[in-house]
């Protein structure tokens, strides 16, 4: 359990250059086998990388254990609020919220468009730029698409740089934030909590007339007959959106083209298989259509082999609200439990050769290794309902990076985990335009 109050933690956030298992992990993985204790931050901690265990406590949801988040998110994110009620009445009115903005049914009607408006113009103005730095472009861009949807930001409009604001912020977050006043963590977080709460405010206030048809909008109506939609917890809500949104699918974006650079084969039947959707189809003005994104075989296959190898958060927390059994031990009460995907998705008795980037063994890969062995976006009732969300937009950036546009790296890309997955000097690339 390491030294007193900080336990291992040292040990925890020691950096690490490779993609691969977190040192700190496999160590204790090969010790102790794929369950152990220590202590973390100044809390007992069950580390799991027992598929067969996750999925139990995946199962357990309201029952044995409740969602945790790390002390910073928590104090954030309300976690007070956010923790299942006994009927999971909040739950479940979260989900389908963010499912009616987000869902696999809005992506078809509306967000599929949009999503290659903001990309295509986003790559654009790279090209105009020596070099970008992937992944806070790629922050900067899902922040413009998902805040517009939640709150219709328009950056173009704005007369601050709000992406750059929450990018900032990301970095302290990750970092072992201090919340103390005068951090650029405080400060970012005061400003961003302050726009949201002004923008709920300004809404509120507006006349019916003025709907934006934005999730912000469904907040404001819900507000007048559900008792737990208080102002912090609707601003709570938003901030958690883009939080999950904007961090990780950035963070799984540039690992995606990080991957790319060094494998022209792959890029190779990525082109062929997008000009082959640019030859086939009828309108060539026309746009990316849903059957198009449906019928990009090869492109999920890359998107779920990147998203194996990923792995950007270092792990899933969840909370024991009970005793729990396990192989003749007791986790009691109060414990906190780290599900590791890292230790799941580049096991080399599931997947073979795990740290080589090979999406074609997606061709036969069965639910019956992924059901276990790949949880990207969780599992149980508290998988991320912005699944769908998060691949299409992979594979439609995809589409017109590759499409219309060359890129080589300029500098940066080594990776570092601190555990979370990131890179050390960023990864630089410089964009151009393709012309016939």
């Amino acid at each position: 359990m390491g030294f007193p109050l900080i336990g291992e933690t040292i040990q925890f956030i020691i950096p690490s250059r490779s993609i691969d298992i977190p040192p700190f992990i496999d160590k204790r993985m090969k010790r102790y086998g794929p369950l152990f204790k220590t202590s973390l931050v100044g809390r007992p901690v069950v580390v799991s990388c027992d598929p067969e265990f996750n999925q139990f406590i995946f199962q357990q949801e309201g029952k044995l254990v409740e969602l945790w988040y790390l002390d910073s998110f928590a104090k954030i994110l309300r976690q007070d609020t956010l923790t299942f009620t006994p009927n999971g009445y909040i739950h479940k009115y979260l989900r389908n919220r963010v499912l009616n903005q987000f869902g696999a049914d809005i992506l078809k009607r509306k967000l599929l468009s949009e999503m290659e408006h903001v990309i295509c113009a986003k790559l654009q103005a790279w090209s105009t730029l020596p070099t970008v730095e992937l992944k806070s472009a790629t922050s900067a861009m899902i922040f413009d698409y998902t805040s517009k949807q939640l709150f219709s930001y328009e950056a173009d409009k704005s007369e601050e740089n709000l992406a750059e604001t929450f990018n900032n912020f990301m970095k302290g977050l990750m970092s072992i934030p201090l919340n103390l006043p005068g951090t650029a963590f405080h400060e970012c977080l005061k400003r961003l909590i302050k726009l949201l709460s002004r923008l709920l405010e300004e809404r509120r206030a507006s006349s019916s007339g003025n709907c934006k048809g934005d999730f912000l909008d469904q907040i404001v109506e819900d507000m007048k007959n559900e008792t737990f939609l208080t102002d912090d917890f609707a601003v709570s809500m938003m901030f958690g959106i883009l939080l999950a949104s904007i961090e990780t699918l950035s963070g799984n974006l540039t690992v995606l083209i990080k991957l790319l650079t060094g494998h022209p084969a792959v890029v190779k039947e990525l082109m062929e298989e997008h000009e082959a959707i640019l030859k086939n189809r009828g309108n060539a003005n026309s746009g990316l259509s849903w059957s198009e994104c449906q019928s990009m075989t090869f492109t999920h296959h890359v998107v779920s082999e990147a998203l194996r190898m990923g792995n950007i958060p270092p792990g899933i927390l969840r909370r024991a609200t009970n005793d729990i059994q396990v192989n003749g031990y007791t986790i009691p009460k109060g414990w906190i439990i780290m599900v590791v995907p890292a230790a799941l998705q580049l096991n080399p008795t599931t997947y073979e050769d795990p740290l080589a980037f090979n999406p074609w063994r997606w061709k036969d890969m069965g639910s019956n290794v992924t059901g276990k062995n790949f949880i990207t976006f969780g599992g149980g009732t508290r998988s991320c309902v912005g699944a769908d969300f998060a691949k299409v937009l992979m594979a439609v950036f995809l589409h017109f990076f590759l499409t219309k546009y060359r890129w080589t790296k300029a500098k940066g890309g080594e990776v570092v985990r601190t555990p979370a997955l990131g890179f050390g000097n960023g990864f630089h690339i410089q964009v151009s335009e393709k012309h016939e």
